[in-house]
């Protein structure tokens, strides 16, 4: 019987199968591709079930790097609450210090063991900020890592997510497709989100780099002052701090929720 080990954990629940893959371990031990491995352990009740995959790899100037999938098995730049997640992986398997540097492919993130649970992130440096419309609806376009549409609304309840999502996330304007959120300001200092991401095809209960994309926009129409506090759908909230359009940073719980090993029967 084929085996992997692995760890499930989550943040805001947004939730993760992290493997430590410095070894090709997954290589050596899958018998489908890559991506169908993927999507098989991510589906949910029949197998572990997960918003994404991260696989912690080597690299030769950094702490680790990571290859970080979605579970429909797209690999992306980028996800703010996976890199809080990992990041404490790595520290509690010794495989980086409190303070480290890891490699995307949006590039060297910086990350923060706060305390035992809470971890900070600094993400790479926002880009594309403009204003657009889509079907009439006016929203807001940034990059933090991943495209992200931001719409700024009355009433997070009252949103068809799915519907608006969906329209706005396969767009013609946008070629590889957006994440999209729908942001509630509170007061200077406070949000409520919820977000559709892409990849995962619908709503998820939190999402890093949308919290991000949102309190950036916030504070670049002058209606948010750092730091901010972001309620997500999940429950939890995350803390996100800004200096402009120039540097920001990621805080909030991470959740080991359990450690296992999984049998070829988990891909198949």
């Amino acid at each position: 019987m084929r085996q992997i080990e692995f760890w499930k954990m989550n943040g805001s629940g947004n939730d993760f199968i992290i493997i430590d893959n410095r070894s090709k371990m997954v290589e050596k031990t899958i018998d489908v591709s890559l991506k169908q491995f993927i999507v098989n352990i991510c589906r949910r009740r029949l197998s572990i079930g997960a918003n994404g995959i991260i696989l912690v790899e080597n690299d030769d100037a950094l702490d680790f790097a990571w290859r970080f999938f979605n579970n429909d098995g797209s690999e992306v730049e980028m996800c703010g609450n996976g890199s809080r997640c990992v990041a404490r992986f790595a520290y509690e398997k010794g495989i980086a210090k409190d303070k480290m540097c890891f490699r995307t492919q949006a590039g060297p993130i910086h990350a923060w063991i706060v305390d035992k649970n809470r971890v900070k992130v600094e993400l790479t440096k926002p880009s594309s900020f403009k204003k657009i419309d889509i079907n009439g609806r006016e929203g807001y376009f940034i990059n933090t890592g991943v495209p992200h549409v931001v719409y700024l609304v009355e009433n997070v309840e009252n949103i068809d997510i799915m519907k608006i999502g969906r329209e706005t996330r396969y767009s013609k304007m946008f070629k590889q497709g957006t994440n999209v959120n729908f942001m509630k300001i509170i007061g200077e200092k406070s949000i409520i989100i919820r977000t559709y991401e892409r990849g995962v095809e619908g709503e998820t209960l939190a999402c890093g780099t949308g919290s991000v994309a949102s309190v950036l926009i916030g504070g670049a129409l002058g209606m948010l002052k750092t730091p901010v506090l972001v309620k997500t759908r999940g429950g939890e909230e995350l803390t996100v701090y800004f200096q402009g359009m120039e540097k920001v940073m990621l805080e909030g719980k991470t959740n080991s929720v359990y450690r296992g090993v999984m049998s070829d029967e988990a891909w198949r």
